[in-house]
């Protein structure tokens, strides 16, 4: 296995992104997969396979800080592992079944359908800051507590539990057909859905697509070094850039989270997600 320098520019990138996704709870590898598959021509299994495995150090990295700042509800996220895991599992071991081109398209039409719940609920968000009422109902009646390492205290509810169980399995397979998914559900259902505050949302569906990843990427990396040879040197020659700047992002995503107002983080990634969908749909054409 050769190994060379010429994606290095994947490491500034690899920051960027992991920052990013970080910051907002979404999965970096709805940002690396399409930069793999359009922009490095990499097949879609090696494609996934690879933005899995950096995923998992970036979310591990960003795991850290979040966990340091104490705001992983565990309770809920060891709830949600019981269903993203073993669907996590049923996608990665069948998800070499799928032809090529209906992994890009259903990538493709996946991230421009959560785009656009993320738009959705962003306007929904907005309407309700005019609602006194609700304001005042959300301070008083909520089921959990949670006190971070700053002493801030957030009080929430979640709703719909089967709904986040469903998301959770749903996303699971994603996760491990085509490496997106996951997180994103989580954070439509927490966020949109429940009204869990923002941060406590991001950090305790990054703990669930951690674990679920590191699940998921064995699987791939097995295949990978069953077939050795050229596939495992495109992988390794391209997470050697992206490992270490997604470690590095995962500590700079956190930070940027307590600058960025919430609501525009959430409006300015729903309409990324839905014009790289796009972008993934007119490539197929």
């Amino acid at each position: 296995m050769e190994l060379t320098l010429e994606f290095w520019y994947l490491l500034p990138i690899s920051i960027v992104i992991a920052t990013i996704a970080m910051s907002s709870g979404i999965g970096g590898a709805v940002f690396f997969s399409p930069l793999f598959m359009i922009g490095l021509g990499l097949e879609p299994n090696i494609a996934i396979g690879a933005a899995l495995a950096t995923e998992l150090f970036g979310f591990g990295s960003g795991l850290q800080a979040y966990w340091k700042a104490k705001l992983i509800d565990f309770k809920l996220g060891f709830n949600l592992l019981l269903y993203s895991i073993p669907f996590a599992i049923l996608g990665t071991v069948y998800g070499d079944l799928v032809p090529p081109i209906a992994l890009k398209a259903i990538f493709g039409i996946g991230i421009i359908f959560i785009g656009y719940q993320l738009y959705v609920s962003w306007r929904q968000e907005e309407k309700e800051k005019l609602e006194a009422e609700h304001k005042k109902e959300f301070q008083t009646n909520y089921e959990r507590s949670l006190t971070d390492s700053d002493g801030n205290v957030h009080n929430y509810t979640v709703c719909r539990k089967n709904m986040g169980r469903m998301f959770a399995a749903v996303g699971g397979a994603f996760l491990g057909m085509i490496s997106v998914g996951l997180a994103e559900l989580q954070e439509y259902h927490l966020v949109a859905k429940c009204k869990v505050p923002t941060r406590v949302a991001v950090a305790t569906s990054i703990f669930v697509v951690v674990v679920t990843v590191l699940i998921a990427s064995v699987g791939h990396f097995y295949e990978f070094a069953k077939q050795g040879g050229d596939v495992m040197s495109q992988v390794v020659n391209v997470i050697i850039f992206t490992i270490p700047g997604v470690v590095i992002g995962g500590q700079l995503g956190p930070k940027l989270q307590k600058i960025i107002p919430a609501d525009k983080m959430k409006v300015a990634i729903s309409f990324l997600f839905i014009l790289v969908g796009a972008f993934m749909l007119y490539t197929l054409i």
